[in-house]
């Protein structure tokens, strides 16, 4: 699933051609479907009144998200345990309210799951790959999510312009790297929980120093869906100080916000002496 690239911003093959995002994902036929595994009784608890949407969601992974080349065919019998209700529970750790970037996307997880069990959180789809955008906007609309947004782009080009209370990321690098890119994206004090597997504790203790460097105070690997799921998801849990993403971060920050202040400064020029002054 070239997710090192989605996250780089590197284009894969099949971006340069719009054409190759495929047809709408109302046009797939209910007979394409892979062999999908009901839904599970307790995605009714997880997805509340939006049960029905977390189901044609999962659908949409399992046909167009396969057939795009965004899903492995061998992941569908799987897609509710080890894909949706595995990034639906890191909804226990959003406070209310919160902004949140899911960074290098892909078909949108965790950022959508965790959209449909948490419709207070505003949800941020972040992604290079034109193909990927474009499956991402056609979920977002056929599934009516109002608290979404599709971005396209990448994480570096992002400082200064997007700021949220929490980066998200699933399979796209290692800790260090990925850190890297969503730290700076985060408000003081905000926090990226990033989903690992078994290499959750090694992954931290070889990005310790990169972490500081980038304005973490406090990091840990925590279990969520305990009690919820058969097997719980393993999250790397950084915090940000005053200062997320470190000095380069924080003068970049300030760059833009001096772009904007004067860009707005000539607009409001140009607009005073466009008048004509009137007796």
């Amino acid at each position: 699933m070239d997710t090192e690239n989605a996250a780089a911003g590197r284009p894969g093959a099949d971006d340069v051609n719009p054409a190759a995002a495929g047809p709408a994902v109302e046009a797939v036929e209910a007979t394409e479907v892979p062999e999908l595994a009901e839904a599970p009784a307790v995605a009714r608890e997880v997805f509340g009144d939006r049960f029905d949407a977390a189901v044609r969601y999962t659908e949409l992974l399992a046909t167009a998200g396969v057939r795009r080349g965004l899903i492995g065919p061998r992941e569908v019998p799987r897609l509710w345990d080890r894909h949706v209700l595995n990034c639906a529970v890191l909804a226990e750790l959003l406070p209310a309210g919160s902004t949140l970037c899911d960074v290098g996307s892909g078909a949108g997880l965790p950022g959508i799951p965790v959209a449909l069990a948490r419709p207070d959180v505003s949800v941020t789809l972040l992604e290079p790959l034109l193909r990927r955008t474009t499956f991402l906007e056609e979920v977002v609309r056929e599934l009516g999510l109002e608290n979404v947004t599709v971005l396209r782009g990448r994480a570096e080009e992002m400082v200064g312009k997007l700021a949220v209370d929490v980066v998200t990321a699933r399979a796209v690098a290692p800790l260090d790297r990925l850190a890297g890119w969503g730290m700076p994206l985060l408000r003081p004090h905000g926090q990226m929980l990033a989903l690992k597997g078994d290499s959750a504790e090694q992954e931290l203790a070889d990005s310790r120093a990169g972490l500081t460097k980038l304005g973490a105070v406090e990091w840990s690997v925590i279990s969520v869906g305990e009690g919820t799921l058969e097997t719980s998801t393993r999250v790397v849990q950084v915090k940000a100080g005053e200062s997320p993403g470190g000095v380069k971060a924080a003068t970049r920050r300030a760059k833009a916000a001096r772009a904007g202040r004067n860009a707005g400064v000539r607009t409001g020029e140009r607009s005073r002496g466009g008048r004509r002054r009137t007796r």
